[in-house]
This record gives C-alpha cells, sequence and structure tokens, in this order.
C-alpha cells in the first residue's frame, strides 16, 4: 500500500462540499447564468460541478463556452512546437517571416510575452462584437497608430499581436492555424469538445444588467483574422487536459506522441514581461504568471462578450482549477478558479512520491556535491537525476538555482539570477576539482580558499582572531 497510486484517491467528503460552496458562492455573488467549475489534481479530473442554468441533460464538465484570451496560450504552443523543430527562434524579427504593417520589427517572444509595443485592440468597431470579414488581411488589423511602444521596452497586453503570431504558424505549416492546433495539440490530448465555433451542448452568452436581475444576449460572431487572440470554446473537462499538460505532464490520450517536452513548458511558464516582484503578476511565453497566498500560479484569463473563463495551474501542488461562466464581465470567475485549487492544496495536500535512490550516477558528478563557498557565504550543491544540480543557500540568504546538464561537461541555470548562467567545475592538471565557476562567481571548498582561484587573491596571513585585528590597526596607526 506505501506505493497506491495518490492520483485513484477520491476528494474527501469536506473538500467535495467546500468546492461546491465556493462555486455557487462565486455563481450567486456573480450573478452569472451559469457557472461551470473543475479541479485537476495529478492529471486527472477529480471534481466538477456547475451552477445556474445549463442545456436540458448536459453533464456540466461537457457544455462549452467561449474561453477567450487563453486561446492565446494555444497558440503560444504552436509557435513554441516550431521553436522546438527549428523552424523559427524566438529571436527572429516578425518580419522575417510575415509581410505585415506593423510588428515586424518585434521579435518572436516579444510578441508571445505582449512586449512587442502594439496598440492593444484591432482597428474599427469594437472586434470582439463585429464580424471579422471587417478584418480580412494583416493590413486591416491596425488603426493609425499601431505601435504605441519601442518593441522590448514594456509589457503591454496587445491582441493583434496573437493575430500576428496566428498568421506565422499559418505561414510556416502552410494551413490554417486552427487545424494546425486540432492536429498537433486538440487531438494528441484527447481534447474533442474544443472547437473554432460552438457545438452542442453549448452555453449562451449573456450580459446582466447592473441594476436589476435581467438579461441582454451577446453576440457570438466570428472574428476571422482575430480568432488567435480570442476565438476558442472548450469545456471544464477538455480545459484540465490542458492545464495538466501544462503542468509538464504526458497527460492525455497519447495520440500523435509528445506535444511540447517539460522543458519548454517550463520555459513558458517562466515571466518574461511585466512585474518579477513578489506577490505581482508577470506574462511569460503565452502564460500569465501571479502569486497568490504563497503560490505561484500559471495560466490564463479569457473574457469574450457574454463570456469569462479563467484557468489557473499550481505547478508545485500538481493541481488546476478552471471556471467557465456565461455572463460578461463576471470577474468573480478568477478568484473562485483560484479557490478551487486552493482549497484541494491546503485540505488535502500533496502526497509526496516515495524517495527512490537515483538509478545511475557519474563519479565525476557525485564528488561535486557538499558544501561550496562564495567567498564567505556557504552553499551546498546537490546531485538529481539525469545528473542535474541544485545549489541553494546555506544561511539566511543567497542565490539559488537549478543547472541542467549539457554534453560538454558544463551545467546551465534555470533559475532567476543564474538562468541560462553556465556552472562549470574547474580541474587541476591532476584532474582535481579546483573550484566552482558560475558566470565569473567563484565557489572554493573552503571559505575565502586558499590558492589562485579567488580574483584578487586572498590574504597570505589567512584568517585572524581580533588580537591579529587590533595589531594590524595599531601598526597603521603608528605608520600614519
Amino acid at each position: 500500500m506505501i506505493d497506491a497510486p495518490y492520483e485513484d484517491a477520491e476528494l474527501l467528503p469536506a473538500t467535495r462540499r467546500a468546492l461546491l460552496h465556493r462555486l455557487a458562492t462565486g455563481q450567486s455573488e456573480g450573478r452569472a447564468p451559469s457557472m461551470a467549475g473543475a479541479v485537476t489534481r495529478d492529471g486527472h479530473l477529480v471534481w466538477s460541478s456547475a451552477r445556474g442554468e445549463l442545456p436540458g441533460g448536459a453533464r456540466a464538465e461537457d457544455v462549452q463556452y467561449r474561453i477567450g484570451s487563453i486561446t492565446k496560450t494555444f497558440v503560444a504552443v504552436l509557435v513554441m512546437r516550431l521553436r522546438d523543430e527549428g523552424l523559427l527562434k524566438l529571436e527572429d524579427r516578425l518580419g522575417a517571416y510575415l509581410d505585415t504593417p506593423a510588428g515586424g520589427d518585434a521579435t518572436v517572444a516579444q510578441l508571445l510575452s505582449h512586449t512587442s509595443g502594439l496598440a492593444a485592440e484591432a482597428r474599427g468597431p469594437w472586434w470582439e462584437r463585429t464580424d471579422g470579414a471587417l478584418r480580412p488581411g494583416l493590413a486591416d488589423l491596425f488603426g493609425d497608430h499601431p505601435q504605441l511602444h519601442t518593441p522590448g521596452r514594456l509589457h503591454h497586453y496587445s491582441n493583434p499581436g496573437y493575430a500576428l503570431l496566428g498568421a506565422l504558424v499559418e505561414r510556416i505549416r502552410g494551413e490554417s492555424w486552427y487545424d494546425v492546433l486540432r492536429r498537433e495539440v486538440l487531438e494528441p490530448l484527447g481534447m474533442d469538445r474544443t472547437t473554432l465555433t460552438p457545438a452542442a451542448p453549448h452555453a449562451d452568452g449573456w450580459a446582466v444588467h447592473p441594476w436589476a436581475d435581467v438579461l441582454l444576449p451577446e453576440p457570438a460572431v466570428d472574428t476571422g483574422r482575430m480568432a488567435p487572440a480570442g476565438q476558442l470554446w472548450s469545456t471544464t473537462a477538455d480545459l484540465c487536459r490542458f492545464a495538466a499538460f501544462l503542468m509538464g505532464g504526458s497527460y492525455g490520450t497519447g495520440r500523435g506522441g509528445q506535444v511540447l517536452s517539460a522543458a519548454t513548458l517550463a520555459e513558458m511558464r517562466t515571466p518574461e514581461g511585466g512585474s518579477r516582484a513578489p506577490g505581482q503578476s508577470g506574462y511569460g511565453l503565452g502564460l500569465q504568471v501571479m502569486q497568490k497566498d504563497g503560490r505561484t500560479l500559471v495560466g490564463h484569463i479569457g473574457t469574450m462578450p457574454g463570456f469569462v473563463a479563467a484557468l489557473l495551474v499550481s505547478p508545485r501542488d500538481g493541481i488546476a482549477g478552471v471556471v467557465l461562466a456565461n455572463r460578461t464581465s463576471c470577474f468573480e470567475a478568477v478568484g473562485v478558479a483560484a479557490d478551487l485549487l486552493a482549497t484541494v492544496a491546503d485540505l488535502e495536500p500533496r502526497i509526496p512520491a516515495p524517495w527512490r535512490p537515483l538509478s545511475e550516477v557519474k563519479d565525476e558528478h557525485l564528488e561535486l556535491t557538499g558544501p561550496w563557498y562564495w567567498g564567505a557565504a556557504p552553499f551546498t550543491l546537490r546531485l538529481c537525476a539525469g545528473g542535474a544540480l541544485e545549489l541553494a543557500p546555506s544561511g539566511s540568504g543567497g542565490r539559488g538555482s537549478r543547472f541542467r546538464p549539457e554534453e560538454d561537461g558544463t551545467w546551465t541555470g534555470l533559475d532567476e539570477y543564474y538562468a541560462g548562467e553556465t556552472l562549470t567545475a574547474v580541474r587541476t592538471a591532476e584532474g582535481a576539482v579546483s573550484h566552482l565557476d558560475l558566470g565569473t562567481f567563484v565557489f572554493t571548498r573552503e571559505p575565502y580558499g586558499a590558492g589562485d582561484a579567488v580574483p584578487g587573491g586572498v590574504d597570505a596571513a589567512g584568517w585572524r582572531a581580533a588580537e591579529g585585528v587590533r595589531q594590524q590597526v595599531s601598526e597603521g596607526s603608528d605608520q600614519r
């Protein structure tokens, strides 16, 4: 029983009631005609429900809602697949692939992270409520001032930017972005209920009067060229499959092979634009990143006339919360999704996987483990699976990071300050480890270890007690 699969365990009755209470409160206080919610844990749908009016006979997890800008994350996955196949580079200018009147000077990465400087909205009438036939070509997407900021200077959310990324996918693949999405992402992940246009059973979009409990139907138009910014329809069950995939798992039916590697998904979750300060939001490559109650949540929020959607993932907990509602400006949906996730994480915390020894280890890696010192600051280096390393401060402060092994015998940093930096084990002529070089920072086995490894050298007299310090100060005073 020690190795019993945790993912097969059902939620406790108290947890399920707490989830239902939160969803019911969100639907009631948000005055949503309907609200559907679901939670996935370790790749398995563990809870779903809905409140309000649903199509007759439909299961809550099978009802389609429009998911708005969550569509952008799907488009980002397509672009990252092109990058991983070597068909483009993130630092490439868009103009190298597309003839566009605006956005051509921005890089692919800048478009993905909303740092391209493009305007937030398309030109002409409110694009979310008007037919895409009004904007048949890329030139029709932009008004008189399409470029508001210098590319790369700041984070400025841009819907036309993702329309351009959809066109980029079409240019390289030679077919519509949605056909590519269906073949390369939706089918492999088993997302059969995620479509470009609604398929029954689906919810209708509504606006709710601010001062009276009455409804107004919202249009659900085909937005054409702007579709990659917010066109898709989906269900809570499908979005839970997508959420599990975003956490780096190989969940789903397995049709069509791997969609993206875990390393690429981790790259997408790393903030590129927006604030990186604790408690504030950032934006990765097609994913929003936020801090809430001590957790890092990634995912996306989506709105279209008549609909609000939220997909939030906690990779640390292996849990995701999804909420869909059919009301314009139902701001409660985001908080409900975060609370559904937190309810399961707090009431039924993750049971760690059984500890097991490494399947293989190299002696030259093992000898690197243990205490190291950057100057006099203590650190610990641990060996992980696959020859990866983890550096952590032993004291109250300092920068840590994980490192992946490279074929040339070095390691590349994966986190924060050391992301992308190279860690090298420097050896003597005899092959013994002299020190570690981390982006020019030197780590030695002893605090300010003797020898020539530390730049600027180490005082030959070494460490001294208080008497030696007083004597040095006295001699210095005599010399003056």
